[in-house]
This record gives structure tokens, C-alpha cells and sequence, in this order.
């Protein structure tokens, strides 16, 4: 059931991301329904990335267990003053090279390089790692504050001891360096 938003938004024209009402009382009713007639936790919203910063605090009161909110993130370190103009320059040549098949008759430039963008990310994963610890540090706290004000609104602030006693650390049995090869595609399994 759709309750209003979409994956990474509704991109305008110029670029920027149409403001979407979630319809709360479709979320409401799904969670309630999953927990009542299925015995699940409730409602997922999907696309939460782009609502408007006075929706996150309804979610808890009403039961939503799971928010999506990695096109957030990723837009976050993107557009943030602090992130390189020559690498996001570099990045945005690279898609419009590499993703020119994704674009649709109708995008502007500005709809096309927000939605496929991401894909870039991993093309300049060295680039963006190997940024100075200033810039880097600088984001990483951007990225700080944004959490701080999600975890309060979303009710999930202060809850280190109750997720300690739920959840019990377990030894990794691999170590890093193969974690890192399998998702850089080079692991052996």
C-alpha cells in the first residue's frame, strides 16, 4: 500500500525534491493490521529519505518499526559545502558517461544527475576515502547531528542499555581484510 513517498523522491525539475505528505493514518492501520491479525512488529515506511523534518517524531506514534533513510545519508556527504567541488564535478561526468541509459526523455539535467549520482559512489570510493581527515571530519559531524535529531525524533535515543541487554556481542570468526575482498567482489567464496 503506498502511503506517499517513493525511493529517493520525487525530483522537480530544477533539482530540488518535491515536498510529499506521508499518509499516516495508512501507516497506522498497516501496522496495526501486521501486529494484530499477523503477530508482526508493523509497518515499514520505504522512501523516508526526502520527508520534511517535522514528519520523523509521528513514526513512533504510530508504530512504524522500520524507517529507510539511506538516500538521506548519501545526500548528506553529496551536498554538503564542505565535500569537494572537483570531485563532485568528476563524479557528475562519470554519470552522465556511465548511467546516460537510466535517464529518461524527460529529465533535466539537474533530475538525472540527483538520481543516479549514487552510482558514483562507489567508482570514487579511493577518492572520497583518501579525502583530508578535516573534510572528512567535518562531514562526519554534519552526518552526527543529523543522526542525534533522527534518533530523538524516531524515540531510539538512550536505548544503548536496553539493546546491550537484547543483544549479545558475538566474535567475528573472519577477519576484515576478507569481509573488505568479498565486497570489493575479489573474496574466494
Amino acid at each position: 500500500m503506498q502511503t506517499g513517498t517513493s525511493h529517493g523522491g520525487v525530483v522537480l525539475p530544477n533539482g530540488k525534491i518535491a515536498e510529499v505528505k506521508v499518509d499516516f493514518d495508512t501507516l497506522k492501520n498497516l501496522s496495526k493490521a501486521g501486529q494484530t491479525k499477523y503477530g508482526m512488529g508493523g509497518a515499514v515506511q520505504h522512501g523516508a529519505s526526502t520527508l520534511p523534518d517535522e514528519a520523523f517524531h509521528k513514526f513512533p506514534e504510530i508504530n512504524t518499526i522500520e524507517i529507510h533513510l539511506a538516500t538521506n545519508f548519501q545526500n548528506k556527504v553529496l551536498d554538503s559545502q564542505l565535500f569537494p567541488k572537483d570531485l563532485y564535478a568528476k563524479m557528475v561526468e562519470w554519470t552522465k558517461v556511465n548511467c546516460a541509459s537510466e535517464r529518461k526523455a524527460k529529465d533535466t539535467d539537474e533530475q538525472f544527475i540527483y538520481k543516479a549520482r549514487k552510482r558514483a559512489l562507489g567508482q570514487f570510493k579511493k577518492d572520497i576515502m583518501s579525502m583530508p581527515e578535516n573534510i572528512k571530519t567535518g562531514i562526519a559531524a554534519e552526518i552526527e547531528k543529523n543522526f542525534e535529531f533522527l534518533f530523538k525524533q524516531l524515540n531510539v535515543n538512550d536505548t544503548k542499555d536496553f539493546v546491550t541487554g537484547l543483544i549479545k556481542p558475538v566474535p567475528a570468526t573472519i577477519g576484515l581484510r576478507h569481509v573488505q575482498a568479498h565486497l570489493d567482489g575479489e573474496g574466494d567464496d
